[in-house]
């Protein structure tokens, strides 16, 4: 299929967040969502996931969620890139962030290829955090989240953890964990799915035995191809609900 995509600015308040926008070749209109950047910022792989949403009848946008500290910012997998990114994701807040993908969404809004209904978000790594947190704005109807790291013990730029915050969440989460992430313990991942189970059947985890950090990414060292189909799969179910 051949996709229509741009770069294009999302504007929220003074900032202007750069974004990366891919849509079927058809006018529509079509559900949409936002897909959320690893601290990778909005690489080869994020637009990749944005490029496949897009071909399977959606419009996605994701937006750079370090405009404010470094526009631009796009690496690989390296160490020392895994280094810069997490020095540029100690510096986001929860508040920044939602206004963010609010703004995110209030941009798709306004395409003319864009069906009004609720919206869905997908993040990994970090970025499966911040869907996790963005699953409490009213807009958002289904969440896809990553190996979200420290949902349970933080929520950026301070406060309570992200995980109190499950009781504000309308739509339907589905959270996707690998047993043998290094960052993110199984005990962890309990709490997440008791937190979840708490808020309504609906919701869902998923942990993939012997999976590490960033199953899903053919760019990482820790791809899981068969996880990563089944976890896709599971994408689609959820996402269908937009439709």
């Amino acid at each position: 299929m051949t996709l229509t995509t741009a770069s294009v600015q999302i504007p929220n308040g003074d900032l202007a967040l750069d974004a990366y926008l891919a849509q079927p070749p058809a006018p529509g209109p079509y559900p949409a969502i936002v897909v959320i950047q690893e601290i990778f910022g909005v690489n080869a792989h994020i637009r990749a996931v944005t490029d496949r949403l897009a071909a399977l009848g959606y419009v996605a946008l994701a937006p750079a969620l370090f405009q404010r500290t470094a526009p631009g910012f796009e690496v690989g997998y390296s160490e020392a890139d895994t280094q810069q990114g997490r020095k540029y994701k100690d510096l986001t807040t929860a508040s920044e962030l939602l206004g963010d993908i609010q703004a995110a969404i209030d941009y798709l809004k306004t395409l003319p290829t864009v069906k009004a209904s609720p919206v869905g978000t997908i993040g990994f790594c970090f970025g499966g955090h911040v869907a996790y947190l963005a699953a409490t704005l009213a807009d958002v109807g289904v969440t896809a989240s990553f190996y979200g790291g420290g949902i349970t013990t933080f929520s950026p730029g301070g406060g309570e953890p992200t995980l109190s915050r499950t009781a504000e969440i309308s739509g339907t989460v589905y959270c996707f964990f690998g047993t043998e992430d290094p960052l993110i313990p199984n005990d962890q991942v309990d709490q997440v799915e008791a937190a979840l189970q708490a808020a309504g059947d609906r919701h869902r985890v998923f942990r993939y035995a012997g999976a590490g950090h960033g199953f899903v990414c053919d760019q990482r060292a820790d791809y899981r191809p068969d996880a990563a189909a089944d976890a896709w799969k599971k994408v689609q179910d959820l996402f269908r609900q937009l439709q």
